[in-house]
C-alpha cells in the first residue's frame, strides 16, 4: 500500500528556519576550524623554515661562533671572504655540474621508460612502475650509508661481481677516488629519485587522448610515427616543467652527499650544502656568520633557477591557451 507524506505545515517550517544558525555565523564557525588545523603548521612553518631564513640574513653580516652571546657587526665582511674563498667556488661548480649531469640523463631516461611502462600490451606493469617508485619512499640518508658498504672496494657487492667477472683485478674505490666519487653518487642519486620523474612522464602520457591514436592508425601511422608525430609534440609543454623540476631537485642533495662521502675526498664532492654545513657545525671553531653569508649567496642563486621556473610555467601556459 502506497503511503502518502504528509506536507509540513507552513508555521514549522518558519519555525525550523528560525532555529538555524545565521549563514555568517555558520561561515565564521567553518573558518575558525579551518584556522584551528592551520595553526601547527603555519607556527611549525614559522619557526623551522621563516624565521631561519630571516636570521641567516642578519647573522650574514656579524662574526659569531654560535656559543657566544656577543656578536660583532662586520658589515659585508662575511660576503667578501666567501665570494674570495676558492673552496666556495670550487663547491659551486661540482653543484651545478652534479646538477648538468643529472638533469639530462634522468629526464631521458624516465621518458624512455614512460613510454614503455605506458604501453597497454606489457604485462605486469603496475608491477614494474611500483618497482621503480619504491626506492623514493626509503629513507635517503640510509640509502646513503648502504651504498657505501654497496661499493666497498674490497668487499661491496659491486667489486665482487666485477672481479668475478674479470674486469678488474682489484677493488675500485667508487667513493674514495676524485676521480669516479661524483659519477658514483650522480648514478645513485637518479636511481634514487627516478620514480618521481618518471610519475611525472605517466601523468603527461595520460593527457594524450586515445582518439588521436586511433585516428592515426587508422590512416596507416604505425609506433615510431605515432612517437615521432603525436606523442613527443604533446609532450613539449610538459618535458619543459618536468625538466625545471627536476632542475630544482638536484640543488637538495645535502644528504646523499653527506652520508655517502661528506664532501670528500678532497672535496671533490662538496657541493654548496656541504660547505655551508661544514663552517656552520662541522669545523672546530664553527662561523655562523660566514656560512650564513655563503647561504645567502647560495639562496640567490636557487631565486633565479625558482624565476627559470616561473617563467617556463608562463611559456607553457601561453602555449596552451594559444591552441
Amino acid at each position: 500500500m502506497a503511503v502518502t507524506a504528509v506536507p509540513e505545515a507552513p508555521a514549522e517550517r518558519r519555525t525550523r528556519r528560525a532555529d538555524r544558525p545565521p549563514k555568517g555565523s555558520r561561515q565564521g564557525r567553518n573558518q575558525l576550524w579551518v584556522w584551528l588545523f592551520l595553526t601547527p603548521t603555519v607556527v611549525l612553518y614559522g619557526v623551522y623554515t621563516v624565521y631561519p631564513i630571516i636570521a641567516s640574513y642578519w647573522y650574514s653580516f656579524v662574526e659569531w661562533n654560535g656559543f657566544d652571546a656577543d656578536k660583532t657587526w662586520v658589515g659585508l665582511a662575511n660576503y667578501k671572504a666567501v665570494l674570495a674563498d676558492p673552496l666556495f667556488w670550487n663547491s659551486f661548480k661540482i653543484t651545478v655540474l652534479f646538477m648538468v649531469a643529472v638533469v639530462p640523463l634522468k629526464v631521458l631516461l624516465t621518458l624512455l621508460l614512460a613510454l614503455v611502462l605506458n604501453s597497454p600490451k606489457l604485462p605486469l606493469r603496475t608491477l614494474f612502475r611500483t618497482a621503480f617508485f619504491l626506492p623514493v619512499v626509503t629513507t635517503t640518508a640510509i640509502v646513503g650509508v648502504v651504498m657505501q658498504f654497496v661499493f666497498d672496494p674490497a668487499s661491496g657487492p659491486v667489486n665482487v661481481v666485477l672481479r668475478e667477472l674479470g674486469l678488474v683485478a682489484d677493488g675500485i674505490n667508487f667513493l674514495g677516488d676524485p676521480k669516479t666519487a661524483l659519477w658514483t653518487v650522480v648514478g645513485v642519486y637518479i636511481w634514487k629519485w627516478f620514480g618521481v620523474t618518471l610519475i611525472y612522464w605517466l601523468a603527461a602520457l595520460q593527457t594524450v587522448p586515445d582518439e588521436v591514436y586511433e585516428a592515426a592508425a587508422i590512416d596507416g601511422a604505425g609506433p615510431w610515427k605515432l612517437l615521432h608525430h603525436i606523442t613527443l609534440p604533446l609532450l613539449k609543454p610538459f618535458a619543459v616543467i618536468i625538466t625545471l623540476l627536476t632542475l630544482e631537485s638536484t640543488l637538495k642533495v645535502f644528504d646523499l652527499m653527506l652520508t655517502m662521502t661528506n664532501g670528500g675526498p678532497f672535496y671533490a664532492t662538496e657541493v654548496v650544502e656541504i660547505y655551508i654545513y661544514r663552517w656552520a657545525f662541522a669545523a672546530t671553531v664553527p662561523q655562523l656568520g660566514f656560512a650564513s653569508a655563503a647561504a645567502v649567496v647560495f639562496g640567490l642563486f636557487v631565486g633565479l633557477v625558482g624565476l627559470l621556473q616561473l617563467a617556463g610555467i608562463r611559456a607553457v601556459r601561453k602555449t596552451r591557451s594559444d591552441r
